[in-house]
């Protein structure tokens, strides 16, 4: 079994089919209900699960995430607009959130008996996002490799297909194995259409032109 952390962003889902089209063992779609802006991402990850007949668990941390202030994810501060790039993007980051899901997915993966466990960051995230760089990636597969050791399970390990990847390159993967980018959602903001304009709606437009690809996501 594989454990696989899908948000129902663009990345995660295209992570998720292409371990159904790679593996052959069974793939786990876990979710996390962190007290986010809105639930946009959450029923998209639930539609991928449906969509390649995988169990899905949406773990509620929304306890925790009450705690993770400051972050225009999880507090009442407006989302900014602008590249990804930007200063003003440092107010996306949620204090150690990669972290706290990892641990979370690990700690299933032991009860479940699971050979590894998935995560779709990519090269865009290391931009702000200290918890998507291999840095941190790599130590933290180092630290579960010692707190999994006497657990039966010594061979459990962290995968990061994407780490090395631009969001162009997923894009390119999803559109070759036929993932429905429709079904995915990258927005802050929530709503009934992507708003264009917070950076990773930004960062998904310019994936789509750099890719060749058609963007079928719907922008106010």
């Amino acid at each position: 079994m594989i454990i696989a952390v899908v948000s129902g962003g663009l990345d995660s889902v295209t992570m998720a089919y292409q371990l159904a089209r790679q593996q052959e063992k069974e793939i786990q779609i876990v979710a996390f209900d962190y007290g986010q802006r809105h639930r946009c991402e959450l029923n998209c990850a639930q539609q991928c699960a449906a969509d390649l007949g995988a169990p899905y668990d949406e773990v509620d941390l929304r306890g925790v995430g009450k705690f993770l202030t400051g972050s225009a994810l999880t507090d009442d501060i407006e989302v900014p607009h602008g590249h990804y790039a930007a200063p003003n993007m440092a107010m996306t980051v949620v204090p150690n959130r990669n972290a706290i899901f990892l641990t979370v997915a690990f700690g299933i993966a032991v009860a479940r008996n699971a050979e590894a466990v998935t995560t779709a960051v990519h090269g865009g995230d290391h931009f702000i996002y200290p918890d998507c760089r291999p840095a941190f990636l790599t130590a933290f597969d180092a630290m579960q490799r010692l707190a999994c050791q006497d657990t039966g399970h010594p061979d459990l390990h962290l995968e990061a297909p994407f780490v090395n990847c631009d969001k162009s390159d997923i894009v390119r993967i999803g559109a070759e194995i036929g993932v429905p980018f429709e079904k995915t959602w990258s927005c802050y903001e929530g709503g009934e259409l992507h708003c264009g304009k917070c950076g990773t709606c930004t960062e998904r437009r310019e994936a789509f032109q750099k890719a060749g690809v058609a963007d079928p996501t719907r922008y106010r």
